[in-house]
């Protein structure tokens, strides 16, 4: 079957369409990215504001029409830590369903994770042993860990590219006090969940996912993405730390003429880096191999679980 997935995020908003049935490879058939920046139109009072909720309303509508002009069967979509945490989420999300016939459905910062580790797991199999998994957003930064497909430890903490950017920089390029400020930030804030995860031992394998992780190992060496999903791409920490200390003295302008850095995302990208240390650092990670497959995966794969009356269930649902 033809399934659409909406994923409205705290950047963008994306319709994932793939050719896909239970027990067989989701095939990818259509991409489609909006970029909202719906976490930069919050009100000083933490409203999405008109315009935005408006842009939300005819973007959602265009997604829906995109899903039914490309004969998808269902279009599931959902919204991340920018809608979750507006003031006036329900009146957003009421709107939306009302003028574009969309529920989008508010996912949990834990059912991020559970859903993009579901997808890791299915990538790499259970020759994976305990699986790690990483993933920075604009909002929040999620992880995951585990031997089986549902994971024992599931976080999500408001470390994300973008939040981060907005809350601890007041310059462009940041200071190099504002920099060696919120790297001693994140160790802090990351100490108690790297504590928790330690609960249950070291991982077997590391990986992380999203566009933020996928950039900063381009921008140290991985093959680009045109060298196709299976081609292994890792981030080290050491080259991880020499990237950190070249991009801190550039402009978002300047960040935004590297090779595979988008220019929507070109302002984060630093706070996004440090993010990405600190949690490597936290968890005692030299190196994290770039997974292909995430939260928007981890969505499809869970609903052709439950096809053909599969006695599946998600307590995250």
């Amino acid at each position: 079957m033809r399934l659409g997935v909406l994923d409205v995020g705290s950047n963008t908003v994306h319709l994932l369409v793939v050719d896909a049935h239970r027990g067989a490879h989701p095939t990818p058939a259509r991409s489609e990215k909006t970029v909202l920046r719906l976490a930069e139109r919050l009100t000083p009072s933490g409203l999405l504001s008109k315009r935005g909720a408006d842009d939300l309303v005819r973007t959602v509508a265009e997604a829906k029409a995109s899903s039914v002009r490309l004969g998808c069967a269902e279009l599931m979509a959902f919204a991340t830590s920018a809608v979750r945490e507006a003031g006036n989420s329900a009146e957003v999300l009421a709107r939306v369903a009302e003028e574009t016939g969309v529920e989008l459905r508010v996912l949990s910062g834990e059912d991020e994770a559970r859903y993009t580790f579901l997808a890791a797991r299915r990538w790499y199999g259970w020759s994976a042993g305990n699986l790690l998994v990483a993933d920075i957003g604009g909002g929040s930064l999620e992880l995951a860990s585990g031997i089986d497909e549902k994971p024992d430890f599931a976080v999500s903490v408001p470390l994300g590219a973008g939040r981060t950017t907005r809350t601890r920089f007041t310059a462009d390029p940041p200071s190099r006090t504002e920099v060696a400020e919120t790297a001693e930030w994140l160790v802090e804030q990351l100490a108690p969940v790297a504590k928790r995860a330690a609960k249950f031992g070291r991982p077997d394998r590391a990986v992380a996912t999203s566009k933020t992780f996928r950039t900063l190992a381009r921008l140290t060496g991985a093959a680009p993405s045109s060298a196709g999903p299976r081609v292994r791409r890792v981030l080290t920490e050491s080259g991880l730390s020499q990237l950190i200390a070249f991009v801190s003295r550039m402009s978002a302008t300047d960040l935004a003429e590297l090779d595979g850095v988008s220019p929507s995302r070109s302002h984060q990208l630093l706070a996004g880096a440090l993010v990405a240390q600190a949690t490597m650092r936290a968890l005692s990670l030299t190196e994290l191999e770039i997974g292909p497959w995430a939260l928007r995966e981890g969505v499809i794969l869970r609903r052709l679980d439950q096809t053909n009356g599969e006695d599946h269930t998600d307590s995250s649902e």
